[in-house]
């Protein structure tokens, strides 16, 4: 996949992602919400669909029927869970935080980020929670530079630097979720071949 591709994979799946959000008047991120099951999946956690639904309801602020009652939602979630944890998975590393595209302006962009790496954080505390003590030096030195890029503020005006910049963080926490996933996640045993008939 070239880099434009890539890029407009990102852009349509968050545009999905936030037109969902805008239907249902959710009042939290679509990138945290993203972040959150991408920490989940990377500390080595599988959710069962209706604890997934749950917790969409409840990062969205919807009442814990909202999945029930809406079909859409249900099956958009429901996928978007499946794809997320094949593109964590996969050996291309082709994964990509749900962010939006370089249309919008950086401070979206980087609100979006700095939900999505709270959203991984606090997803990944939850699932990993005492084994993140004994994690190798790396991860934990990833994440304590992922608590501080959770909390970066925009007070500069954007130029050419600040794009710079942000594309680099992306690709940092892009790589760093990948490092925590492959770190929690032993490498899945091919299923076993049919045996062949002698």
């Amino acid at each position: 996949m070239s880099e434009t591709d890539t890029s407009n994979a990102r852009a349509v799946a968050f545009e999905r992602w936030a037109n969902v959000f805008s239907a249902h008047k959710a009042f939290s991120h679509p990138s945290e919400l993203h972040g959150a099951l991408c920490g989940r999946l990377a500390a080595g956690s599988r959710i069962d669909q209706g604890d997934w639904l749950a917790m969409v309801c409840e990062h969205m602020g919807l009442p814990p029927t909202a999945t029930e009652e809406s079909d859409e939602l249900r099956e958009f979630m429901g996928s978007a869970y499946d794809q997320t944890l094949e593109l964590m998975k996969a050996t291309d590393m082709s994964f990509q935080p749900l962010l939006p595209d370089d249309d919008y302006a950086i401070e979206q962009r980087l609100e979006a980020l700095t939900s999505w790496v709270r959203g991984f954080l606090e997803g990944m505390a939850l699932s990993a929670g005492e084994s993140l003590g004994e994690a190798p030096d790396e991860i934990r030195e990833l994440i304590e530079d992922m608590v501080a890029i959770s909390q970066v503020a925009d007070d500069d005006e954007p130029d050419e630097e600040s794009e710079q910049q942000l594309m680099e963080i992306v690709e940092y926490v892009r790589l760093g979720a990948l490092a925590v996933f492959t770190e929690f996640n032993p490498p899945e045993k091919p299923s076993p071949k049919t045996p062949t008939l002698h």
